[in-house]
């Protein structure tokens, strides 16, 4: 058989060898991977680029023995250096060593200057109450708020008499206001001297006001919709300009991430630093609406840059028992961020100074520049030994090690390697693999539909006129809780369950949330038409409510996951590319509220049925994802093929597992022969290799 002859040319013709087991995850630390892909007793693997299965031997030549298409044993480096957490992270003394941890909380200050960039549309782009300023000729004052209703405004400037209203001066609410608070289109005729005009007279009438009064809720004297008076006709460009944000971010992930990985995280870092103080601090010079939207596009750009990095950098300083709880303490100072930024608008009272208050606390940020070093995990990844080794000595030096420390001999292995020329690779290099491109996608779904479908859930409870959501400040400091108690509830989930099971708890969460708010409460509305059943709509109300805050729970909780769950499985050499599309992913997902916005919250309904039916498809997906928790981060394409699925229970002891693994896998080029060759198969064995039970 093909199979047999291929053994026994990569192993002279013995009996098979016996194979190492696996790991508990199916996966392989790096020596051990190498030597798992390689045939045995030939060549080694350049573990930089992916494997490729050699050719088959022509049917004249049985027992032939080809040799791969890989590169030479020569071009392969020592699997020591390759084997950063279990001998590179040892030497420089872990998260122990006192340069480390300074390095760590250099990436965790700035995470509060991002929670201020981050929720700044929902005060410099907040939908104000309005009403006219003046007496205009046969018009009244229109007043209009953010929560659906249309009224008479301020009556101290105004001299006429109530007579001279006319019908052109009453104004839906869908031409006034587009807030995303907007319940529905009820007009409230607080003086109805006159008939109500007909529904086509509303939807072919034209503000007439040109001045108007602003009552601004975030705190504001003035923003951005009072300054250019972004009301009526004009007010799409308020969702114009949140698009500019969230689209910039998009791409800044997409580019930044793929730039980081070929020269490096530390200049995209410190160039993404510079630009941004230079596009923050002009936005606040912006001289109309539309310069202040192509401003935030590129502050956006470059704040994903500083996003991504940022992250990065984290995950590769910590071992692996420390990576959640670190990326975890970053979260929650971008939540401290999110939580201080009502105060510091009501401090500064106007828009451009808040937007400059935003923006300055990266200059500290200016000093990364001499005291925050490249990623040593990326250096020796990319086979980068040169400047690697200058910057282990540095980390030494400032951790006061001394150097009989190195056991395993790092620094001799490395003194072998410095003329190794750098391999560098691309996150397009991941179309070629056979597990890690399945991995990400699958990723990209579950962010794209959690952050998708959160907004689904915040908009359903706030449509909601409960006493607690009344006011600006109500609403945002609600959704900021949500998240705060998503993120705790995350620390104690994935510490029992691992990084699978936890995604896939709040998956489920999420989707039964999505299932019973769509059909369980069409049903309660049927009910509540007839008066013997019990059922009412202040029932149905708190119904909603109830699902709309665990889905926002379960929802948050499934993003931020996917987007660390990316982090750990991505190889080093290509972290920051996959990084950069499980975030761009997010980017889309929440952009859908400002376009549900932007059409009057035309299509929500449809909008919420399609990312319950992604989340029903995600739970399925989850399946197939590895578990990385306490497992070496994979630090070339070859390390990340090998985290591979394992069963989501563990098998018993002596139990023979139904699945190969890695080590176990082999060339399936030659089955197409087992079926001219069965007669010479044993009785007890089977096409692949294994034995019958």
């Amino acid at each position: 058989m093909a199979i047999d002859r291929r053994r026994e040319a990569g192993g002279g013709g013995g009996p098979r060898r016996h194979q190492p087991p696996p790991e508990e995850n199916g996966s392989l630390p790096a020596g051990e991977a190498a030597a798992a892909a390689a045939p045995l007793g030939g060549p080694a693997v350049d573990v930089g680029d992916i494997q490729t299965l050699p050719p088959l031997p022509a049917p004249g030549a049985p027992g032939g023995a080809p040799q791969p298409s890989c590169c030479s044993s020569s071009s392969a480096p020592s699997l020591l250096l390759l084997d950063y957490d279990g001998s590179v992270l040892p030497f420089l003394g872990g998260l122990g060593g006192g340069y480390q941890k300074t390095l760590v909380i250099l990436t965790w200050i700035p995470a509060l200057f991002i929670g201020f960039s981050q929720f700044s549309d929902s005060f410099l782009l907040d939908q104000p109450e309005f009403w006219c300023r003046g007496p205009q000729e046969g018009t009244g004052f229109v007043g209009a708020t953010a929560t659906g209703r249309v009224g008479i405004g301020d009556f101290g400037n105004w001299t006429g008499t109530p007579a001279t209203f006319s019908t052109t001066t009453w104004r839906p609410v869908s031409n006034l206001s587009n807030s995303s608070s907007l319940g529905g289109t009820e007009v409230d005729y607080t003086l109805p001297l006159q008939p109500p005009p007909d529904k086509e007279d509303l939807n072919s009438s034209n503000c007439q006001c040109h001045q108007w009064h602003y009552r601004i809720r975030a705190g504001l004297v003035q923003n951005v919709v009072s300054k250019w008076d972004l009301v009526c006709d004009s007010a799409w460009k308020v969702h114009i300009a949140k698009f500019s944000l969230l689209v910039g971010l998009i791409f800044g992930y997409l580019i930044t991430g793929c730039i980081a990985d070929l020269v490096g995280r530390r200049p995209v870092l410190l160039s993404s630093i510079i630009f941004i103080l230079i596009f923050g601090l002009t936005v606040a010079l912006s001289v109309n609406v539309t310069m202040f939207s192509t401003l935030r596009f590129f502050e956006g750009f470059c704040l994903a840059g500083i996003i991504l990095t940022l992250y990065a950098l984290r995950i590769e300083l910590c071992p692996p028992g420390h990576r959640f709880m670190i990326t975890m303490v970053a979260s929650f100072i971008a939540m401290a961020g999110q939580f201080l930024m009502p105060g510091l608008a009501a401090l500064c009272r106007d828009w451009q100074v808040l937007q400059a208050l935003i923006i300055c606390p990266f200059l500290l940020m200016l000093l990364y520049w001499s005291i925050f070093p490249e990623s040593l995990r990326w250096l020796m990844a990319t086979q980068q030994f040169e400047p690697a080794k200058k910057l282990i000595l540095h980390f030494t030096q400032k951790n006061r090690m001394n150097p009989e420390n190195d056991i395993k001999g790092v620094m001799p292995e490395l003194e072998k390697e410095l003329s190794r020329r750098p391999k560098k690779v691309c996150i397009v290099k991941v179309v070629g693999t056979r597990n890690l491109w399945k991995n990400i996608v699958v990723l990209c779904v579950n962010s794209l539909t959690g952050f998708g479908i959160h907004h689904c859930f915040a908009r359903s409870m706030m449509g909601h006129e409960l006493p607690l959501l009344t006011n600006f400040y109500a609403d945002y400091y609600t959704t900021a809780g949500i998240a705060l108690a998503s993120c705790l509830a995350m620390c104690l989930v994935v510490r029992f369950l691992g990084r699978r099971g936890g995604l896939l708890l709040f998956m489920i969460l999420t989707a039964l949330a999505s299932l019973l708010q769509l059909g369980l409460l069409n049903l309660i509305g049927k009910y509540s038409q007839h008066p013997g059943s019990g059922m009412s709509e202040k029932v149905r109300e708190k119904f909603s409510t109830t699902f709309s805050i665990v889905g926002m729970f379960a929802s948050h909780a499934v993003g931020s996951l996917s987007v660390f769950f990316c982090a750990e499985i991505t190889p080093t050499v290509i972290r920051c590319g996959g990084l950069g599309l499980v975030l761009a992913s997010a980017g889309f997902g929440m952009l859908t509220a400002p376009i549900i916005e932007l059409h009057n919250q035309k299509g929500y309904f449809l909008h919420h049925i399609i990312f319950a039916c992604c989340t029903l498809i995600c739970i399925i997906c989850i399946l197939l994802l590895p578990e990385s928790k306490n497992q070496n981060l994979p630090e070339n394409i070859l390390n990340g093929e090998h985290y591979t699925r394992q069963p989501l229970l563990p098998h018993k002891k002596g139990e023979q597992p139904l699945l190969l693994t890695n080590s176990e896998l082999k060339d399936y080029s030659g089955l197409h022969d087992v079926a001219a060759m069965g007669d010479g198969l044993p009785d007890n064995a089977t096409a692949n290799g294994m034995k019958s039970m």
